[in-house]
This record gives structure tokens, sequence and C-alpha cells, in this order.
């Protein structure tokens, strides 16, 4: 069975979201305190966790870089009340792989959750890409899918894996035009219609680095209201 830990104070919200998860097959506890919430992480080792980002004694953020530097890495989703685009690329590069603002809808929780254990178990079958797109050569940008490193100038690219999956997805149809939902389907695993900032914060992050590994050249380019494209070279 598959587990998830819930990581939230407000006793009402988490119930509501264990009642749900529950009767979709899943094994779950909550916690409701940071210190707690880490002891339960790495004795229990849940396949996902949901994670409020304002927990008593240790907050969400601090739990996050913990369990990232102990090399734990199971998909993180952040339930927050906070909306600004400064606390989503705080949770990203904290380790989060998803940003869920509150209030929110119990069946895109629920679609979210059942996305992020399509994409864990494809990652965890160890079958690695094939086809002529497996390894890509994008001008001074190399992607070697699969080891799942990027390099630029033969120097690497530090990326998490959601933002090397990100990299992967554009650069197999460089010069085009992804759009979000194209992008949330084949990265995300979302099989449904989801309204998320998760992806334009991703692709800031991403940005950044690119830019940092390429000094300064901007290789993903925003197409208002549509999507993202990557250039072919840089």
């Amino acid at each position: 069975m598959s587990r998830i830990l819930i990581a939230e104070d407000a006793r009402p919200i988490a119930q509501g979201i264990r009642v749900a998860l529950e009767q979709d097959g899943y094994d779950v506890r909550i916690v409701a305190d940071g210190a707690e919430a880490i002891d339960t992480i790495r004795h229990w080792m849940p396949r996902l966790i949901i994670l409020d980002l304002t927990l008593p004694n240790v907050d969400g953020l601090q739990i996050l870089r913990t369990i990232r530097k102990e090399g734990l890495t199971m998909p993180v989703l952040i339930l927050s009340a906070r909306v600004s685009e400064a606390d989503r690329i705080q949770g990203l590069r904290a380790g989060a792989d998803d940003y869920l603002v509150k209030p929110f809808s119990l069946d895109e929780l629920l679609a979210r959750v059942e996305a992020h254990f399509r994409r864990s178990a494809y990652h965890q079958s160890g079958r690695p890409p094939s086809g002529p797109d497996a390894n890509l050569q994008l001008g001074r940008l190399h992607i070697e899918a699969s080891a799942r490193c990027a390099s630029y100038d033969g120097e690497p690219i530090n990326l998490r894996p959601r933002e090397f999956d990100l990299l992967h997805a554009l650069a197999r149809r460089a010069g085009e035009v992804m759009t979000r939902t194209e992008l949330l389907r084949e990265v995300w695993g979302y099989e449904v219609e989801v309204e998320s900032r998760t992806i334009d914060t991703h692709v800031v992050e991403l940005r950044r680095k690119l830019k940092e590994a390429t000094g300064s050249v901007t290789m993903i380019l925003t197409v208002r209201k549509t999507g993202y494209r990557l250039l072919t070279s840089a």
C-alpha cells in the first residue's frame, strides 16, 4: 500500500484529506508537529508527503531542507495559504515538487497525488529512456536522459529531479512552443485539467540555473498566455 504522510496542524483539513485518500486505498498518517514530522519521515518512509508550511516547532521549509540534505527524495506537495511567487520559489528551492494554495479542491489534490505516484513508479522502474531523444545536444547544452543529468560546455548543471524532467521535455521539442497543459501532463503526470502555478515557478528556477551555467544567456522563452519554448542552441 502506498504510504502518505500528512503534516498539517489544522485537524479538520488533515482529517478531510485523510478520509479522501484512504477511500482511494492509500495508507495515511497525520502529524501536527514539525519535529514529529521529521521523525516519522525518517522511520516510516512515506512515498509522498503533503506538507503545511506553518507547523509548530519546526516549520515546513526546515523539514524540506532537512530531509533533502539527508538524501530523501520522495515527492513533497506543499499545502499553504501563502500565495506569493516568492513563497512558491522559496518552497521549490527548499525541495518541494508541487505547491497547492489553500483553500483547495479535494478532487484536485487527489489528482495531483495520483500523478506523483505515477511519476514515482516510472522513475523507480529503472527503465532508461529509449529512442533518438534519450540523449540530446543543443549547441553547448548536453542532456543525458539515462543518467538524468545536464551539462553546459562540459560543466554539470545542478538540477533537481523535476527541473531535469522539465528541461528534458522542453529539449525534446526545442524550438517549439510547449503549452502549460502539455508540460503539466508530461512532467507532472497530470491527466486532468488543473490550475497550477507550479510549472511557472519551476521555469523561473530552471531559467535561473541555465543563465548561471551559460553566463546569462536566456534559453527558455515565455510565450504569452501559452507556454514556453527552449532555444535550439546557446
